[in-house]
């Protein structure tokens, strides 16, 4: 199993940037893929951005390419997501994940969860 935990959620305003962590521990090197989601009270859960723990290649939805930035620090068991030109549409609890298997882009392919951290963006 591995633990997560998300830090650096706040509130910004439109426009402004955030960068949030994701500290890794337990059997972390079993895992290749690790993930961002995000969820508002009346959505489901979606996919933002994935990283390939090993080779740092990147997958990213289309809603947040070109302004976020997924990247991870390996001594440091530790992912990041940089969040630029932030709209109110990105106000969610976001969530990172590691992967157990399939693709990076679906929600049943992790079975490891944080616990989230509110990120806000006011108009």
């Amino acid at each position: 199993q591995v633990q997560l935990v998300e830090s650096g959620g706040g509130v910004v305003q439109a426009g402004g940037s955030l960068r949030l962590s994701c500290a890794a521990s337990g059997r972390t090197f079993s895992r290749n893929f690790m993930g961002w989601f995000r969820q508002t009270p009346n959505k489901e859960r979606e996919f933002v951005a994935a990283i390939l723990w090993s080779g740092g290649n990147t997958y990213y939805a289309d809603s947040v390419k070109g302004r976020f930035t997924i990247a991870r620090v390996t001594a440091l068991n530790t992912m990041y997501l940089r969040m630029d030109s932030l709209k109110s549409d990105d106000t969610a609890v976001y969530y990172c994940a590691a992967l157990r298997s399939g693709s990076v882009y679906d929600i049943a392919s992790y079975d490891s969860w944080g616990q989230g951290t509110q990120v806000t963006v006011s108009s």
